[in-house]
């Protein structure tokens, strides 16, 4: 475990996964980031890659040979990233592939994440990801954002808001029992002020495609700023949440799940990145973790 650290802020990310695994708040005396509670969910800010959500019978094609993916998310969240650079505000890990990777994603690939603290905001967090195709042919992947973060403390997220600054209308898609998209049911979202409140009925996942959102708020009841997600250039975002644990998830994302009965090739897939051989994609977001 690493630790990033300033006035404000105190970070923990692992090695496993390179994941984010606790922002402790040193001026509100809180935790940020949900716990992983096992009984719950048992992530804190997991990285999505090389898929984003599920594949159709936990199989996926690549030029008509099929390949095995039966986890959802890919498998970049449980391996050991090696630790590149660190300093008190700053790490960089990597994940490279291996040959256990490749019997289940056959491309050569190098994924760089950096977490980084603002030298100038001291409640801002950026983080980077940086893919390389190594292969030499073209490479296809995904990759996306999965922080699950705490409400205030002794606040129901019930209780809370979302809010989409700039927007009075979003449209979105949800998925089914099984975790798969459904892009012909298209459910319009109506904003107050940009503001919707997070309420009891709301389904468990909203897909937000078309690059409808570069940024999102977690409010309070008050309808003050508690966390926000600015992910300028992402073509998805979800918002993500279970009934149980006052927390919910702000997923950037680049590709998504395939689609209810989807069986076409991984180039085919929505929103999925192309890499041509020996290059390099960089995309970043950031979160405000407001007093």
């Amino acid at each position: 475990m690493h630790t990033l650290q300033n006035d404000s802020l105190c970070l923990e990310i692992a090695d496993k996964g390179a994941e984010l695994s606790r922002v402790y708040d040193r001026k509100n005396g809180c935790e940020r980031l949900w716990s992983a509670d096992p009984a719950v969910w048992n992530r804190h800010a997991p990285i999505l890659f090389p898929f984003v959500g599920k594949v159709v019978d936990g199989k996926y094609r690549v030029d008509g040979r099929e390949y095995p993916m039966k986890t959802q998310h890919g498998f970049a969240r449980d391996l050991d990233f090696v630790c590149l650079t660190e300093s008190a505000d700053s790490i960089t890990q990597e994940l490279c592939a291996t040959e256990a990777t490749k019997a289940i994603y056959p491309y050569d690939f190098r994924l760089r994440v950096t977490h980084r603290l603002d030298q100038k905001d001291s409640r801002l967090l950026h983080i980077e990801w940086a893919v390389t195709n190594e292969s030499e042919s073209p490479m296809y992947y995904a990759i996306g954002g999965h922080p699950g973060f705490l409400m205030p403390p002794g606040v129901r997220k019930e209780d809370c808001f979302l809010a989409f600054p700039g927007r009075e209308h979003l449209q979105y898609i949800s998925a089914d029992p099984a975790g798969f998209a459904l892009p012909d049911a298209v459910h319009a979202l109506t904003l107050e002020n940009g503001i919707v409140p997070y309420g009891d009925s709301l389904p468990e996942t909203w897909i937000f495609e078309d690059a409808q959102v570069p940024a999102v708020e977690i409010r309070r009841p008050d309808k003050t700023p508690w966390v926000t997600l600015s992910c300028e250039g992402f073509p998805l975002l979800a918002v993500w949440a279970k009934a149980e644990g006052p927390f919910i998830c702000l997923e950037p994302w680049q590709g998504r799940t395939d689609n209810a009965g989807f069986t076409g090739e991984v180039s085919e897939k929505v929103s999925e990145q192309r890499l041509e051989a020996g290059e390099t994609k960089r995309c970043a977001y950031s979160v405000r973790f407001h007093e």
